[in-house]
């Protein structure tokens, strides 16, 4: 792949050479074109919801490794994770309090959710961010949009436009935990008046925070296409590789106190008997290859024609090919949950190198690789009518995934036996076909007041086939877990607004959304001994209010989304490491989002927002295990939702004068628990952490600009967590329960630096 993207930048880069000088005309129509292709799923300056842009400048001012996540954690209602500790590698966002899963993720109008998990990994296109245009965060429910349903917010990404002259940029960094990444970009520019292409190569590499949290990671970008004066056709293809060392558990609070980047993932153990007899676990060492492997290449191919000064119509075909694998080492793991038959092996009792016995092993240490195949494919549409007082869009899509899911043991310790080199332990399909149409309009009622209206129809309907990775307790006999999951869904999701622009500067409106979302994979999987999963439904209120002025802005937001049967995270694990979670009756999230935005000079500008809310469960009922994985109800009334602070708050100073630019960003975020009981034990600190960042830019002869800069992440070496899991167990042997608190934590970096250097052709 690399060899391929090398192949094109140098054929691009012979492009800007022979570049054709573009008019103003030429590069008016271009920009029109490109915003034309995001108009039907992107919230416009009248649409009556929450949300915020994040622009092309922004995101350069930030983008010298960290995931995309980081680059938006201080817009409104944002938070962050990193499994590593610095931002680079397995990284989360949160909004309102909602996970990755319910928050839709798209490219271009394209779903990049994946179909069975909800989730989007990063890690799998790194530094996309170079490639992107700019950025919308809706919060709540939305407009309506392609893909998985969003249940608390959507991230609206589009790829970079087509410049009308050529370019060329290189960049790099480096800094701390050995973190380098490096970047080329190269376009033609309009040649011939219609025709233009670009491309970037990219790699990023980290030790991470965390021991042995490393990362190696390496994309590319590329897109030509053709625009005519009406008409625009353009083919583009992204994807990375990606191999990651493991830091997926996290680490007790007294390990937070002495060794914050210990990493338990990949420890090879022994047993052996303490000073009092007790059995004891003790590490010898750690699996070198204890890493997550995969590889993601995306598809586009975007067509847009204005039919009329009133009429265009988009369409897109997409294709996403993905393959991937991750090792581990397993300890005394039960031979027979592998489908592999116990073996007889010598003793030495006195421990003398002289064999004295033989005896029957059950269990026995391994390596085992699971795997993915996966491609999802379709096409989605819009028509989109504009007129003075109207504008109206008719669209939707069709796509459809399939993913094979299997597992191998490749080795185990001292076995005696067949293991063939391909021994496969378990295999499962998920296929899943999503169909929606939506149709949506803003009407103005008055010279002041708007309408908007949204309704949309989805069509899901997911199946899984074959044996999973989960061994089976309840089944008679015991065996692998048995997939035959066939689950057909339909959702009518309508919404309404209204809008109102009193004067230049005041504006406010309300709004009401219905949001329905099926439940993942791992929902059905997690949950498949107890209860089916069930389909989650939103009621999302929104009023707003918002000032514009040229040098002060402010806006407030208040929101109440009601949810039934919300699919909320529990505290636990799953066997593989991935949160679980579990349907609650009654829950909701309330609150209200705060900004103040202030140009105090013309090169200093103060940027502050905040969330305050409320995130509750109604009559919570909790399931919790004992020693002897029975588990165990308990009614606990009402009780914060996990992992959903009550206060989050930003504040960024910027500073702009003379080619000289910096930022101090300063985030707070209030006490999360870890799971839906409220116990402090079980939770996350409150922390205050800020960022510094910096950078000049100048011209020297030919180069067009040169940016030198650095960014202090945790400038004031913070001690920190953003994300764990409770792992509470019950002993019920008493009168009354005795709850065991054992939580786990994900520690960020303390103080770190990354230093920069752009040059622009």
């Amino acid at each position: 792949m690399k060899k391929n993207v090398v192949t094109v930048a140098i054929v691009l880069a012979t492009c800007i050479t022979a570049s054709a000088q573009t008019d103003a005309k030429d590069s008016l129509r271009i920009v029109n074109l490109q915003e034309v292709q995001v108009v039907s799923t992107r919230a416009g300056a009248r649409t009556p919801i929450a949300f915020s842009n994040v622009s092309k400048e922004t995101i350069s001012k930030q983008n010298f490794g960290q995931d995309i996540p980081f680059l938006l954690s201080s817009t409104p209602s944002v938070l962050t994770t990193s499994d590593a500790g610095a931002g680079i590698g397995y990284t989360g966002i949160r909004v309102r309090g909602t996970d990755a899963t319910r928050i839709n993720i798209t490219a271009n109008g394209i779903p990049m959710n994946d179909a069975e998990s909800h989730s989007i990994f990063w890690v799998n296109t790194p530094d996309f961010a170079s490639s992107l245009e700019d950025m919308q965060i809706q919060r709540g429910a939305g407009t309506s949009t392609n893909g998985s349903g969003a249940f608390g917010a959507s991230i609206n990404m589009r790829t970079q436009g087509i410049p009308s002259k050529a370019y060329a940029e290189v960049s790099g960094s480096y800094g701390s935990f050995n973190t380098h990444k490096e970047t080329v970009k190269v376009g033609s520019g309009l040649v011939g008046g219609h025709w233009a292409f670009d491309a970037r190569v990219s790699n990023i590499q980290s030790d991470g925070y965390r021991d042995r949290a490393w990362a190696d990671m390496k994309s590319y970008f590329v897109q030509g296409g053709y625009y005519g004066e009406r008409t625009t056709l353009k083919f583009i293809t992204f994807g990375g590789n990606e191999k990651t060392y493991h830091a997926w558990d996290g680490i007790s609070r007294e390990q937070l106190k002495t060794e914050r980047t210990y990493n338990p993932n990949g420890a090879i153990t022994i047993i052996e008997k303490n000073q009092e007899g007790k059995d004891v676990e003790k590490v010898i060492g750690f699996y070198d290859d204890q890493t997550d492997n995969y590889r993601q290449t995306h598809y586009q191919l975007h067509f847009t024609h204005i039919l009329s000064p009133s009429w265009n119509v988009n369409a897109a075909l997409h294709y996403t090919d993905g393959f991937g694998y991750y090792q581990e080492y397993k300890n005394r793991r039960t031979l027979k949950e592998y489908g592999l038959k116990p073996f007889y092996q010598t003793t030495d009792s006195n421990n003398d190198g002289t064999p004295d016995g033989i005896s029957l092993v059950k269990k026995s240490d391994l390596v085992r690789k699971k795997m993915v195949d996966s491609g999802f494919g379709g096409g989605v549409f819009s028509l989109n009518y504009t007129n003075d007082r109207l504008t109206t869009s008719f669209g939707g899509g069709a796509n459809y995934y399939d993913n094979d899911h299997y597992g191998r043991v490749v080795w185990v310790k001292n076995y005696i036996g067949d293991l063939g080199a391909d021994h496969e332990y378990y295999r499962n399909t998920g296929s899943k076909f999503d169909g929606n149409l939506y149709a949506k309009a803003n009407l103005q009622l008055t010279d002041a007041l708007s309408a908007y209206g949204d309704l949309q129809y989805r069509y899901i309907d997911y199946r899984i086939k074959g044996t999973n990775d989960n061994w089976d307790w309840t089944a008679a006999p015991e065996r692998m877990q048995s997939l035959d999951i066939d689950e057909p869904f339909s959702f009518f999701n309508p919404k309404a607004g209204l809008f109102w622009q009193a004067n230049l500067h005041h504006s406010a409106y309300a709004s009401f959304a219905v949001a329905q979302k099926e439940p993942t994979r791992n929902n059905y999987t997690d949950g498949l001994f107890t209860e089916r999963p069930r389909p989650e439904k939103m009621f999302d209120y929104e009023l707003g209010y918002n000032y514009n002025s040229p040098r002060f802005t402010a806006g407030i937001n208040l929101y109440y989304m009601d949810y039934t049967d919300q699919l909320v995270l529990n505290g636990r694990l799953n066997e593989i490491g991935e949160p679980m979670a579990e349907n609650v009756k009654d829950s909701y999230r309330m609150g209200v989002e705060l900004s103040l935005g202030a140009r105090i000079t013309d090169w200093l500008r103060w940027d502050v927002n905040g969330t305050w809310s409320k995130n509750r469960i109604k009559n919570y009922v909790g399931y919790v295990g004992d020693e002897n994985w029975e588990m165990h109800r308990f009614e606990m009334g009402n009780t914060p939702i996990a992992l959903s602070p009550s206060l989050m708050a930003n504040s960024n100073i910027g500073f702009s004068h003379k080619g000289w630019n910096a930022s101090l960003q300063t985030q707070y975020v209030s006490r999360q628990y870890l799971d839906n009981f409220g116990s402090k034990e079980n939770s996350l600190d409150a922390y205050c952490v800020s960022h510094l960042h910096a950078s000049y830019t100048f011209k020297v002869h030919s180069v067009k600009a040169i940016t030198l800069g650095a960014s202090v992440y945790n400038l004031f070496n913070t001690r920190y967590e953003t994300n764990g899991y409770s792992q509470t167990t019950v002993d019920m042997s008493g009168e009354q329960p005795i709850f065991s608190n054992d939580p786990r934590f994900y520690p960020m970096a303390g103080t770190n630096v990354l230093a920069h250097v752009t040059l622009r052709f």
